[in-house]
């Protein structure tokens, strides 16, 4: 006897974890379009438009700027595959999971690793990168560091220790996960040679591609390896024939996520990128102001140092945190992200990213956040943090 399946009816949920986070209807549509070939020049079209929203949002002129097909760990590996061999040394910077991801991916390579460790929720500093440098047994090729550490909420200055990296020839690797299209990231400008992020966070975009860039210095290394790429997939040498003039096929284009793309850079491009920063930090001052109301704190102590589009709250003592999350998933069908590694237990992390930074969501979150709070005995102000968030946003 046949097995009955229902038809696939998902339930709606408000985004505000860590991503995938909302997108837009017109995204959404744009998916169901009939396909192209990943060869027919129609389609060609869609991806040279495609690369070019893409500069325009990563800030940058390079003409090696593609969507990967994966999600934002398929960056990191792209990057890290295609600019390390063995016997390579790496600086890598590390101050929570993905920091620990990209070390992970360097010595996998067979790179000669050197941390630069920073505590979760503080940013690295640019000194200790000098000392790495000065005690380093030899040369060394690149910096891998995050820009915005999602799994504690810190914003990572990047000038300066691009500029160490200049002094001492060798690249900066940076990963933008969490910022591209949500904070200021000036790739050409800020010296960044390789940078890698993911479509499902403030791109508001589901996930399934991940925007790569890499400049001149970058593909220079590429053109002068000794050996192979040691991933045949992600082998930019190959891969970057099919979005450049010779449109050589590698392998399939993701078609109908490509559609998505465009759509969601498009959007983007509308807005502007200077009002989508604003919007972004508009919208986490807001929830900041109506969470310190409440009485709750930040787990990003300094504000300049605070990602906008990844809020982390320290959870109070005595409240259990999944069963906070699971009371505002059953009850608001709102999603929010629990702690990673050091933080696990001890923080929330709330994406207001992309589609989901929205005042009305800001308002309401607050608000159900209180109600999650308050039935486990912990009594919080409705009031003063609906007013405290109103506050900021009445000017």
């Amino acid at each position: 006897m046949k097995k009955e399946y229902k038809k696939l009816a998902p339930e709606n949920r408000l985004l505000l974890g860590p991503g995938p986070v909302e997108v837009a209807p017109r995204v959404l549509n744009v998916m169901s379009n009939p396909l192209y070939g990943h060869l027919d020049s129609k389609f060609l079209e869609i991806t040279n438009e495609t690369m070019e929203l893409l500069r325009y949002t990563f800030q940058t002129t390079n003409q090696l700027t593609i969507p990967m097909s994966g999600t934002g760990s398929a960056g990191m590996e792209t990057v890290m595959v295609n600019l390390l061999e063995e016997g390579d040394r790496a600086i890598i910077c590390v101050n929570g999971v993905f920091g620990q991801r990209l070390r992970d991916m360097a010595d996998r390579c067979g790179a000669e690793v050197i941390s630069v460790e920073a505590p979760w929720g503080k940013t690295i500093d640019p000194e200790d990168v000098k000392k790495a440098f000065k005690n380093a047994s030899g040369k060394v090729k690149l910096v891998g560091i995050v820009h915005a550490e999602t799994s504690t909420g810190v914003k990572q200055p990047l000038e300066e220790i691009s500029k160490i990296a200049k002094e001492n020839g060798a690249l900066l690797v940076v990963d933008a996960v969490t910022s591209l299209g949500g904070v200021d990231l000036k790739i050409d400008d800020w010296g960044i040679d390789a940078c890698y992020s993911g479509t499902q966070k403030a791109l508001s975009c589901p996930p399934g591609l991940s925007p790569v860039t890499m400049g001149e210095e970058a593909l220079k290394v590429l053109s002068n390896r000794k050996t192979k790429v040691q991933s045949w997939y992600l082998d930019l040498s190959m891969i970057k024939n099919y979005w450049g003039k010779e449109r050589v096929y590698h392998h399939t284009a993701p078609i109908n996520m490509i559609y998505a793309l465009r759509e969601a850079l498009l959007i983007i491009y509308e807005e502007g990128l200077e009002e989508r920063f604003k919007r972004h930090q508009l919208n986490s001052d807001a929830f900041v102001s109506g969470i310190e109301a409440m009485g709750l704190s930040m787990a990003v102590k300094d504000k300049e140092y605070r990602l906008p589009t990844l809020n982390t709250v320290s959870i109070p003592e005595g409240v259990n945190d999944i069963t906070a999350r699971t009371y505002l998933l059953d009850k608001y069908g709102i999603e929010i992200g629990g702690g990673l590694g050091d933080f696990k237990g001890k923080v929330w992390r709330i994406g207001l990213m992309g589609e989901s930074s929205k005042r009305n969501n800001v308002i309401l979150l607050l608000n159900a956040l209180g109600d999650a709070l308050m039935q486990q005995g912990h009594r919080v102000d409705f009031g003063a943090a609906t007013e405290a968030a109103l506050k900021v946003y009445n000017g």
